[in-house]
């Protein structure tokens, strides 16, 4: 596993270690079951506190790419399924609410597009 931080990136660290450990999971850079560095192992390699990445863990544990097995570790989880069915459902309550607000799809498909290109830039 291969992580860099950034600290001139104006992105907070631990969103960073976010981030890459989501994205090569995601991309079977980092493929189902690899065992994670302890938090303090990956914090000494870093250079962060160790709270940076525990808060970085916590939140890949709550968006369900990781998961914590007790003192035996923390694997990648199998979690493109899950992942899957969280965006869908996401994507179903925002549809919803848009339509609560009077919106029609046009104009709801195109806010996504916005915020996507925002948050991801013109990769898409």
């Amino acid at each position: 596993m291969t992580l860099t931080i950034d600290i001139i990136e104006g992105v907070a660290p631990y969103e960073q270690v976010r981030t890459q450990i989501s994205e090569q999971a995601r991309t079977g850079v980092l493929p189902v079951g690899y065992r994670l560095p302890t938090v303090r192992a990956l914090a000494e390699s870093l250079g962060l506190a160790a709270n940076t990445v525990a808060k970085a863990y916590r939140a890949l544990e709550s968006d369900g790419v990781i998961e914590t097995r007790g003192r035996n570790g923390t694997y990648v989880a199998a979690a493109g399924a899950a992942a899957e069915r969280e965006l869908a459902a996401a994507a179903q309550a925002y549809v919803e609410r848009a339509r609560r607000l009077g919106f029609g799809e046009a104009e709801a498909v195109g806010a996504v597009g916005d915020a996507a290109r925002a948050a991801f830039g013109e990769r898409g």
